[in-house]
């Protein structure tokens, strides 16, 4: 009964300016630069390519027993689950690749949006992100925070053979180089070879195989960065730094809201934040027979939602991807010169070396999965 009255939950209509002003400024969403004057409807294609997850119903119960719609308790996994899917699109198809309806996509688009849907057999489901959440304190059916949900996604990637992520969430604000890069140069479990041997053996393309036939290159970087923005409000010294982020090619923009209202920022227009909205309750949608998805409720196809940025809930979780090492190479450079040059007082922190007082650094492993007692 408590669910059912947040079946039809709509968006506070305070928030959704629904077209965008006439104006000279650039609009920026996930790294790419758009003007309303010359090409909104690129604007518009480029935020329906985005995976839009929302509220489902009628999946079958979580756990066997639980609920069968995350409606009024799902929106934070909902838009983990956007920001997930946008390293995938970007892994898989480029940052450029566009959706068009009707459109026949290739089979890599497909299997993305099956690591999505709401069954337990699919590695990134309500499912599985709800029943991982039990191990950090949620029980299902609780609302996750931001944090929360990176930890999900950082220890359900460790089950994800074939998209291969490493996933890196920054502890204290602060990114450590040095731990980043002996993840994502970490060989597989099953892989003889070293770090250090890997390191400087790989090839021009940046990847070898070692005896056993695994690839030893640099895994794809998902990083996630928690944020503390201010005490109740947003602190205004922050908010310059917080859309230089979503200028940077290597954005998956972030997860955020209002108090138990969680939105996927993924732009800016001047000081108002552009977002895709989990908050509609749709039906659930299961894979065809050839393998295929019917994807029309998996788009956003209107003018996206906007918010003033003062609004922010200071508890935010910043997302980005860096499919080589040259990336985030350059994503580095890009937070010393427009970031961390620019504040006095500083959105995170990015360090070389691991901090001497920290516990070590130790590469995340897939768990041995035991039967016994099962």
């Amino acid at each position: 009964s408590v669910l059912s009255r947040y079946e039809n939950q709509i968006t506070i209509l305070s928030d959704y300016l629904e077209e965008f002003p006439e104006t000279d400024e650039p609009v920026w969403i996930l790294g790419r630069q758009h003007h309303l004057n010359t090409d909104k409807s690129k604007l518009l294609l480029d935020v329906s390519a985005r995976l839009w997850f929302t509220y489902r119903r009628k999946f079958s119960p979580i756990g066997g027993t639980g609920p069968s719609s995350d409606a009024g308790w799902g929106c934070m996994l909902r838009c983990g689950q956007m920001m997930l899917a946008q390293a995938l699109i970007c892994r898989h198809l480029g940052r450029d690749w566009q959706w068009e309806k009707h459109k026949k996509q290739p089979e890599e688009y497909h299997r993305i949006l099956r690591c999505f849907l709401d069954r337990k057999d699919c590695c990134y489901s309500i499912h599985q992100m709800a029943q991982m959440g039990v191990g950090e304190g949620k029980s299902i059916g609780e609302w996750f925070g931001p944090n929360t949900v990176a930890q999900v996604l950082k220890k359900l990637a460790l089950f994800d053979e074939w998209n291969s992520l490493a996933v890196y969430v920054s502890m204290d604000n602060t990114v450590v180089i040095e731990d980043i890069k002996k993840m994502c140069w970490s060989p597989p479990q099953s892989s003889s070879t070293s770090h250090s041997s890997a390191h400087l053996q790989r090839g021009a393309l940046g990847r070898n195989k070692n005896a056993a036939g695994f690839c030893t290159g640099w895994k794809p970087l998902l990083l996630i960065i928690p944020l503390r923005l201010g005490i109740n409000h947003i602190n205004p010294v922050y908010i310059d730094a917080f859309k230089e982020c979503f200028k940077m090619p290597q954005s998956l923009g972030a997860l955020g809201g209002k108090p138990n209202n969680a939105y996927y920022f993924i732009g800016f227009l001047g000081n108002e934040l552009i977002y895709l909205d989990p908050h509609t309750t749709q039906s659930f949608v299961d894979s065809e027979e050839n393998g295929t998805v019917d994807d029309q409720s998996f788009h956003c196809q209107q003018a996206p939602h906007r918010m003033k940025i003062m609004n922010l809930d200071p508890s935010v979780a910043l997302g980005f991807f860096c499919k080589e090492e040259c990336d985030f190479d350059n994503w580095c450079s890009l937070v010393q010169k427009e970031i961390l040059k620019q504040q006095s007082l500083r959105m995170f922190e990015l360090v070389q070396k691991h901090p001497p007082h920290w516990p070590p650094f130790i590469p995340p492993a897939k768990p041995e999965v035991t039967t016994i007692g099962a």
